[in-house]
């Protein structure tokens, strides 16, 4: 399965996260829609959400740099951002599905389409022959193709991938979810088993976007479940004994499966990944849930509020610019060792140097290819959000 290589990171959902607009309301709530669960209604923007990202974000820069095997068990970052996007998703499909699809990939494909211009260009120059496949580096329903000299750089788009269809699929998702809840939500966990014991699926792009999309369905549903207050109103006693259970299976079943996959890496092993990601997102879910949890005091602390505000609204080029930072920072290091008073002072050897090194470069894209996102966004460019 090409989407799930060592050095493949499972990050950062690209959801449409701006509110929606709110329109003059009675004291009481407005009913739901036929066949609709009651939602729970926020206005603005959701500081809790907003941390998970950002978090989300350093985590898989952090996993690229350092290639820490246990990092997905401390904080699954993909499984979580495909949580963070399916309820964004369903909140956003209270408008008319083609609109909010429409919204999507007009919010998606431009950043795309600039990184890709310079990874493709830069392939062709060191000897890339592309086929008619290039067509995915226009809309990236399969793996876009590349030769190995890009490998590293566009390894990372199986996420964009997953995410498209996944936002193309969700009016209809998130109506099969609405007629039986529960049972579907459990339901989504049934792809992932089908894959690894029964039958693999094919050796091909589809093969790898069915692997990922079933690892990853459980917690885009769940975001339809927490949006429609389903996990509000299930028993405590429940939810944490199904999500224990889920992140037990998944860790046993890693843990139990090194000799086969060579590590315990949840990116190594989709149903390892997909169960523990499971239990994870949903305590996480159904916790902001319970206890109303909304980050909200974070704006005391102005300049962390500030950094989380500037990952959310450069989400998607932080995502795609941060193998390349990474890489970059390879030479530019090789470069302070010709300098003394570097080579003596400096910790160069140190992986938590290229680390650094690797954010100021991924500060310099922000700067340099964010505004892309605004256009995007039908926004004013900006060069700090």
């Amino acid at each position: 399965m090409g989407a799930h290589s060592k050095n493949t990171v499972r990050a950062v959902p690209l959801a449409d996260t701006a509110p929606l607009p709110q329109a003059d309301a009675p004291p009481r709530p407005e009913a739901p829609q036929a066949g609709a669960p009651p939602r729970p209604e926020a206005a603005g923007r959701d500081r809790y959400f907003d941390t998970l990202r950002a978090l989300a974000l350093i985590r898989v820069v952090a996993y690229h740099a350092f290639g820490w095997a246990w990092a997905g068990m401390v904080f699954p970052s993909m499984g979580i951002m495909f949580g963070l996007a399916g309820t964004l998703m369903a909140k956003s499909l209270e408008r008319p599905a083609p609109q909010v699809v429409r919204s999507r990939l007009r919010r998606l494909l431009p950043p795309f389409w600039f990184w890709g211009l310079f990874v493709v260009t830069a392939m062709l120059v060191h000897g890339w022959m592309p086929g008619w496949q290039i067509v995915y580096w226009i809309v990236p329903l399969g793996d876009p193709p590349g030769n190995q000299w890009g490998a590293q750089a566009w390894e990372i788009l199986w996420y964009l991938r997953t995410y498209l269809w996944f936002v193309l699929l969700s009016p209809l998702l998130l109506k099969v979810f609405r007629l039986a809840p529960v049972p579907v939500l459990l339901l989504s966990l049934f792809p992932i088993l089908v894959l690894t014991f029964v039958r693999s699926g094919p050796d091909n792009r589809l093969g790898s976007a069915l692997w990922d999309l079933s690892t990853y369905l459980f917690c885009w549903i769940l975001g339809f479940a927490h949006r429609d207050g389903v996990l509000q109103r299930m028993r405590p006693a429940a939810v944490v004994v199904l999500s224990l259970a889920a992140i037990g299976y998944g860790g046993w079943y890693a843990f139990s499966h090194q000799a086969e996959f060579g590590t315990y890496d949840l990116d190594e092993i989709p149903l390892a990944q997909a169960f523990w990601s499971a239990g994870f997102v949903m305590l996480l879910m159904w916790a902001k849930a319970r206890f109303r949890i909304d980050f909200a005091g974070l704006t005391i602390f102005r300049r962390l509020d500030r950094t989380v505000t500037v990952f959310n609204a450069r989400a998607v080029t932080i995502y795609l610019w941060h193998e390349i930072a990474l890489i970059l920072a390879v030479p530019l290091i090789d470069q302070f060792w010709k300098v003394p008073a570097f080579e003596r002072y400096l910790p160069l050897e140190s992986q938590w140097f290229l680390f650094g090194i690797g954010w100021v470069l991924i500060a310099v894209f922000v700067l340099l290819c964010g505004w892309v996102e605004d256009v995007a966004g039908k926004k004013e460019p900006r060069l700090v959000p």
